[in-house]
Order: C-alpha cells, then sequence, then structure tokens
C-alpha cells in the first residue's frame, strides 16, 4: 500500500490537559495535530486549512460540538467529526447526527478505541462532488458519508479546483454545467493535479447522450451518470474506483 501523507487532526475541547495529552498521542503515532478550546476558534483553523478528521467535545463555551460539527459540515464537509461527551442521551445522538458528526465517544475516552475510530475514518475514500445545486450536494453528501466515504462539496469550478489543491481525493464526481465554467475545466484539473482519482462526469441532459458520452470518453473520464441518479449504480461506480486503477469509461 503506497505510504498515505500525514493527516491533520483538530482537537477541540476547552479541557486543556486533555487537548495537549491527546495532542501528544496523536503526534507520536505521526499525525499533524492542531488544537483550540472552543467551538469558535476550533472553526476558524478548519478554515485556514483541512482536517481529516475533528475530535469535538460536546460541552464548551461560545460553539459546543455540536454546533461545530454542523458548521464543519456546510463549510469543511471532507472533515469526519468525532464526537466525546460524558451526556450522550438518545435525543442529543440524533441532534449530532443530524448535524453531522459521525461517531459519538462516551467520556472518560476509551484511548483505544478513540484511535481505532480515527484510523477507521482516515481509510474511507476521499469522494468530491462538483456541482452548483447545492440540494443535491447535501443529499449526496448524506448518501455517501452513510456508505463509507469522506465527501468534500464544491458547488464552482473555481472552488472545486482550489480543493483539489488542497487534499488528495479518490474519485470526484463533476457537473458538466456550473455558472463559472464547465465540468471539463475540472476534469483537466483532476487530470494535472491527482491522475491516479477516477472521475464520474454527471447531467441532467440525457436526450444528448451519444455526444455527451463520446466527448466525455475522449476527455478520459471514468464514467458518466445522468440525473436522477440510479443510486445503486452511482455507488456501484464508485466503490469500483476506489477499489481499482481508473479505466475505460462506462454510462448509465
Amino acid at each position: 500500500m503506497a505510504e498515505r501523507p500525514q493527516p491533520r487532526i483538530l482537537i477541540v475541547d476547552d479541557d486543556v490537559d486533555i487537548c495537549r495529552n491527546l495532542s501528544d498521542i496523536l503526534t507520536d503515532l505521526g499525525y499533524q495535530v492542531d488544537y483550540a478550546h472552543d467551538g469558535r476558534a476550533g472553526l476558524e483553523l478548519a478554515l485556514k486549512q483541512p482536517y481529516e478528521v475533528a475530535i469535538l467535545d460536546l460541552r464548551m463555551p461560545v460553539m459546543d460540538g455540536i454546533e461545530l460539527a454542523g458548521e464543519l459540515r456546510r463549510k469543511s464537509a471532507g472533515t469526519v467529526s468525532l464526537l466525546v461527551t460524558a451526556w450522550a442521551s438518545p435525543e442529543m445522538r440524533d441532534k449530532a447526527h443530524a448535524a453531522g458528526t459521525w461517531t459519538i465517544l462516551d467520556k472518560p475516552v476509551d484511548l483505544r478505541a478513540l484511535l481505532g475510530r480515527v484510523e477507521e475514518a482516515l481509510d474511507q475514500p476521499l469522494v468530491l462532488v462538483v456541482d452548483d445545486d447545492e440540494d443535491l450536494c447535501n443529499n449526496l453528501w448524506d448518501l455517501l458519508r452513510a456508505r463509507g466515504f469522506r465527501v468534500s462539496l464544491a458547488h464552482g469550478v473555481r472552488s472545486a479546483i482550489e480543493l483539489l489543491g488542497r487534499a488528495s481525493h479518490q474519485v470526484v464526481i463533476i457537473d458538466l454545467k456550473m455558472p463559472d465554467g464547465d465540468g471539463y475545466s475540472v476534469l483537466e484539473q483532476v487530470q494535472r493535479v491527482n491522475p491516479q482519482a477516477g472521475t464520474i462526469m454527471i447531467t441532467g441532459r440525457p436526450a444528448e447522450d451519444e455526444r455527451i458520452a463520446g466527448r466525455v470518453l475522449a476527455e478520459g473520464a471514468d464514467a458518466l451518470c445522468f440525473k436522477p441518479f440510479n443510486v445503486q449504480e452511482l455507488i456501484d461506480k464508485l466503490e469500483q474506483l476506489t477499489r481499482t486503477p481508473p479505466h475505460g469509461v462506462a454510462s448509465s
């Protein structure tokens, strides 16, 4: 297996000792670690640089862990949020998952369990969805997170190119038409900065399927899907592209 770049972990907890101790442990294990002592400060860090995983305390001043998880979902969608709390009621768990939290660990934290969940999150393939339809992006985020993918979101060509320069994605799903350009510009950037990534082009214009499929093939994409999606076929394509090297093109 190829060596993975050093992952970045964000810890947000108002307990200074917990932050320092956990940071020391994670750093010794080879992670890059930053920490903050309230939700607002944690969000500011996440807006400056990408984190693969965020470990969030529930009860904090200024912004609690659930609020922060929701902000990370909106503004740093590829970050996997782990919530730690001594107050894990069923209602709180439902609220936390609705906000975008992936998993919840009880305090005091079992370190072995926490490290296992961090590694599990890092093993999830990272997918970038590029589409100006925010509702579609949010629906795909829910769907793909439930299937074990990490998901970044971009709503235009410029934001997609920025994200492609900040993280290595296993698959990029690209809408063909966006307000600030077309999906082929994003595809070209993927091929330039991360040629090992699989690419799936998407369009809502099936009447032009033969012409579109021809160009998608010529441009080097791996698959073409039409809206509305056949969900299982989309998942199957993603799983194939994250298991095997990109090749050819398929349409559905």
